[in-house]
């Protein structure tokens, strides 16, 4: 039912009398309650009671393996061909004509007619004692290999960049629903209730394919959203005080809009109200608490040069350094976004040899050292991380650029890789094949709406019961599909 008709109902008599009761009621049991630890107290510079606060500490539904997660979205995806998945087969017949089979009634972005086949340029090495074998590309990645869960049999269903994306974060393909962080935030809360349960740290200076959607909260309350931070200036915008304006005054400001606030949700009950005023209230937290935690030149010069992280840099060894301290203090969610990973091949940057290599530096040294550190500070085990890109690129040479001599590749819904890593995942495991010249997948295939069910899982939910009625049916993050991978889980 609507929340605001749903409102209408408590000006009827018989719920006045019941009201009355369970008042009087309510009063008496907050008197034997007092002092109560259930019972919390305004805060120390007068702001009101968070008792009802959307964000608080929840229960799951069980025991989970994870209790918050660091997800890198490599955004544009990577070449899972040139860095998770060696094809010596692929290598064999590379200039070859696609066999009529593989590509017969598919659609791909760029490329029509029959393209030539394009193995990798990379040199590979089995790495750890799991001996899973990793390229050159990522050689610090080859260090924290028996770490790593590597899914080799990933499938989607679009080929395009935004809604491959949204559908990995939102279960659709279409904006509107809320991204996973949300649902997260929405069935645990937040474990510090001054910062957001949700943050987003973008670098490379693109926003997501799918904008704001892919943190948004959709249908959810708005305070379950996705908060972006900066590297630069304020952590968040406007967060301090403006000019001319104290920190006591911003208190009494806020009290006032709060009163108002209040009435209009008696007298209207819509649940927004409720949101906009715990936003308020979390955002004169954050004044305290998020410059405080966003500051990385508090760090050991060790940590800044193991993650090659430089304070004020808008990079993604920064962001994934912020992504430590954020859970380190309690954000149950925190989604990294990088762009720059789509190689098409129109220029030498997106080149899978020097390209990739110069790419995947950015990334491969941040990511190894965040699992490192975790491991160090015991916070691994608990920490889920999930990379990926939204789908995986093709076997083939992209067909606008296969007379050029950058080599380049298309997108790939149909099989691809990507890794997670902590939280109850099997560390050294390589789960799922592909064929020989990597078209599909050969045994296990891993669908989106799977992976969304066993993060889920890893987080302590089953994914058909942590639902939001809207529109009249109870929506999920893995619409009406999904089951979760057992074998990927410790």
């Amino acid at each position: 039912m609507n929340p605001i008709v749903q409102h209408k109902f408590l000006e009827t008599r018989r719920h006045l009398l019941g009201s009355m009761a369970g008042g009087i009621g309510g009063l008496a049991l907050e008197r034997l309650l007092e002092g109560s630890p259930f019972l919390k107290a305004a805060t120390a510079d007068g702001s009101p009671s968070a008792a009802n606060n959307p964000l608080s500490e929840r229960r799951p539904h069980f025991a989970p393996k994870a209790k918050r997660m660091i997800v890198i979205h490599l955004t544009g995806s990577p070449p899972h061909l040139d860095l998770y998945d060696h094809k010596p087969q692929l290598v064999k017949r590379d200039g070859e004509a696609c066999p009529a089979e593989t590509i017969a009634g598919k659609t791909f972005a760029f490329t029509s007619g029959t393209p030539k086949l394009l193995g990798t340029r990379r040199t590979w090495k089995h790495c750890g004692q799991s001996g899973m074998e990793l390229s050159d590309a990522i050689p610090n990645l080859h260090r924290v290999a028996d770490k790593l869960c590597l899914i080799k049999s990933m499938f989607t269903d679009q080929f395009n960049h935004a809604p491959a994306e949204l559908m990995v974060y939102t279960g659709s393909p279409r904006s509107g629903r809320p991204s996973m962080g949300s649902w997260v935030t929405y069935g645990l809360g937040s474990e510090n209730e001054n910062l957001p349960g949700f943050v987003a740290l973008i670098s490379s200076g693109v926003q997501p394919n799918g904008g704001t959607s892919s943190f948004g909260s959709g249908f959810l309350p708005s305070v379950y959203q996705g908060v972006q931070c900066r590297s630069k200036g304020d952590p968040v915008l406007y967060v301090s005080d403006p000019p001319g304006m104290s920190r006591q005054m911003r208190r009494k400001s806020l009290d006032a809009l709060n009163d108002l606030n209040e009435l209009q949700s008696q007298e209207l009950g819509n649940p927004e109200t409720l949101t906009r005023i715990a936003q308020y209230e979390l955002a004169y937290r954050m004044q305290i608490s998020v410059p405080d935690v966003m500051d990385i030149s508090r760090e050991t010069a060790s940590v800044l040069n193991a993650y090659g992280a430089q304070p004020g840099q808008a990079s993604l060894a920064h962001n994934c350094l912020l992504a430590r301290r954020l859970i380190e203090q309690g954000v149950r969610f925190v989604h990294l976004f990088d762009w720059g990973w789509d190689f098409h091949g129109t220029n030498p940057s997106e080149d899978i040899r020097d390209g990739l290599t110069q790419k995947a530096a950015t990334f491969d040294k941040p990511a190894a050292a965040l699992i490192e550190d975790l491991e160090q500070r015991g916070l691994l085990e608990d920490t889920l991380i999930l990379c990926t890109g939204e789908f995986g690129r093709t076997p083939f040479r992209e067909g606008r650029t296969a007379a050029g001599n950058v080599l380049g590749r298309d997108h790939f819904p149909d099989c691809y890789s990507l890794w997670m890593a902590g939280g109850g995942v099997k560390g050294g495991l390589v789960y799922g094949e592909s064929d020989d010249l990597g078209f599909k997948a050969a045994r296990d295939q891993v669908h989106i709406h799977d992976l969304q069910a066993t993060i889920l899982h890893l987080l302590g939910f089953d994914h058909t019961k942590l639902t939001c009625r809207f529109q009249g049916r109870d929506f999920r993050l893995t619409d009406v599909y999904g089951h979760v991978v057992k074998a990927l889980i410790t």
